[in-house]
């Protein structure tokens, strides 16, 4: 293979991996990325209920011997109550939508075959954007797959201890839990539940205590047999309703304007901390907080607005 067709094989795989994270434009399709609709049986209703992540059906412990509760920080977050038959509950706007706040929700990403991109320089952490919203005091969730936990875990213990932020269950392996999915590898349904766990435990030994009983499903991807292998976790999957578009953006002015645009009431907005894939997110940050203070917003992390 040359180097120039290398180069576009890594860009392609880069491509499928962030905008299966809410990078792109907003699908149509049921279940997709960026759609607000969850699929039948999936509404996003109920009381809140103060949850966090089970173990496996079946066991007393997550992987590792310790229950993923157990990385859970001290204080209890609500979290919605099961959707119809059971189904894992869908959370991706506010209900109370005349409060000014908004959620600004970060997805760390890394994909479990990705370790030696990462050993070879590639950065798949953004410090400096993590540094800026911890600056301008911006409350945020930071949806972390377990591979990127266990590749930067001074960095999740450092988010994961940090009051300014929540840590959210993206998954382990940041596959695919319903087919197609941007050409992710797909899991069953007891791989999928497996892997929550497992991003989980990688949170637990990295130190990461303010974790969060929320999970996203990668690439946004789900049905109801992707909720039903999700709901014995005990979470509430988290989606959105305002894309950034900042996945290899290098138009920063752009990325703000597209979320300045987007944002309403309870909105809940995803962007990404990968400096190699969004190297404009930091940046975009520095425009769109002073903005949004200043038509009356409030930043709130999506604990804060579960429920309300």
């Amino acid at each position: 293979m040359t180097t120039s067709l290398r180069n576009v094989a890594v860009v392609a795989a880069l491509c499928a991996t962030l905008a299966a994270c809410g990078g792109g434009s907003e699908p149509s399709g049921g279940g997709r990325a960026g759609d607000r609709t969850p699929p039948t049986g999936a509404a996003a209703s109920g009381s809140p209920s103060a949850v966090g992540p089970a173990p496996a059906a079946g066991t007393g412990t997550g992987a590792g011997g310790a229950s993923p509760q157990a990385a859970a920080g001290p204080g209890k977050v609500p979290s919605l109550a099961p959707g119809p038959n059971g189904l894992a509950p869908v959370f991706d706007r506010a209900k109370q939508r005349t409060d000014k706040t908004v959620a600004l929700t970060f997805d760390a990403d890394m994909t479990a075959d990705q370790g030696p991109r990462a050993a070879a320089g590639e950065h798949f952490d953004n410090p400096q954007l993590i540094a800026t919203l911890r600056a301008l005091k911006v409350p945020s969730t930071i949806f972390m797959t377990g591979r990127w936990a266990e590749e930067y875990p001074d960095q999740a213990k450092a988010i994961g201890t940090d009051p300014t932020f929540e840590v959210a269950n993206h998954s382990y392996s940041h596959h695919a839990f319903k087919s197609p999915c941007y050409g992710l590898p797909t899991l069953d349904a007891a791989a999928a539940r497996a892997d929550v766990d497992r991003a989980f435990e990688a949170f637990r030994k990295a130190g990461a205590v303010n974790t969060v009983p929320y999970f996203r499903f990668p690439g946004g991807c789900y049905d109801d047999q992707a909720l039903r292998a999700l709901s014995t976790a005990k979470v509430t999957a988290v989606q959105w309703d305002v894309v950034s578009g900042d996945a290899f953006a290098t138009d920063a002015a752009a990325v703000a304007q597209q979320v300045l645009d987007g944002v309403k009431p309870g909105s809940v907005v995803v962007m990404h901390c990968t400096r190699s894939a969004a190297p404009v997110t930091e940046e975009a940050i520095r425009t769109i907080v002073p903005e949004l203070r200043r038509r009356g917003y409030r930043f709130v992390k999506v604990s804060d607005l579960v429920g309300t």
